[in-house]
């Protein structure tokens, strides 16, 4: 089965004014979930995978407001020449977008896929994955999100781990694995 490598709204402002009091802290998980997926990103590249940026494109005012400097994609996981960039405006990268044609016309059956926010567009994409036919490997590192009013940002990523791992849809699954298990094992 082919595999394609996904990076979901991995930009400079996507955290921006969402930290509240942790907002520092935010910015360190962003920064590390970034670096586990440049690691992944590294990793398919090295084996010759198509990668996949999935950029959001927010309304005029918005942090992600599509031309602004926040909305770049953030330079460690930033695409080359070649790798696909599809534009979303909704939390399922698959709503509206040619990412499931795109994937479908590689061939991949299965993807890897990173990103932020945890709660939002990496859990509405991975679930509309295998909604649309696809195999899944969540980055269990390789994903970050902001506290909310009930939980902190490192409850709320465990809490998708833990909930999105062995989750299907008929013989479509999710896998959560951390970056390292997956380099190591290939893919």
């Amino acid at each position: 089965m082919t595999t394609a490598l996904v990076l979901i709204d991995l930009q400079d402002a996507i955290f921006r004014g969402r930290g509240g009091a942790r907002q520092q802290a935010a910015d360190a998980a962003l920064e590390t979930a970034g670096t586990q997926a440049a690691m992944v990103l590294a990793a398919a590249r090295d084996r010759g995978l198509a990668v996949i940026h999935v950029q959001h494109d927010g309304p005029a005012g918005h942090r992600l407001e599509q031309g602004t400097p926040g909305w770049a994609l953030r330079a460690q996981t930033a695409p080359r020449d070649g790798e696909a960039v599809i534009h979303k405006t909704a939390s399922d990268a698959f709503l509206g977008t040619t990412l499931g044609d795109t994937l479908r016309g590689l061939g991949a059956g299965r993807i890897v896929l990173a990103g932020c926010m945890s709660d939002f567009c990496v859990d509405t994409t991975c679930r509309s994955a295998v909604a649309h036919g696809f195999d899944v490997v969540l980055v269990a590192d390789g994903h970050a999100t902001v506290d909310n009013d009930v939980l902190a940002f490192e409850q709320i990523v465990a809490h998708h781990n833990v909930t999105l791992d062995g989750f299907n849809v008929g013989p479509r699954e999710i896998r959560v694995r951390p970056a390292a298990e997956i380099v190591a094992a290939g893919f």
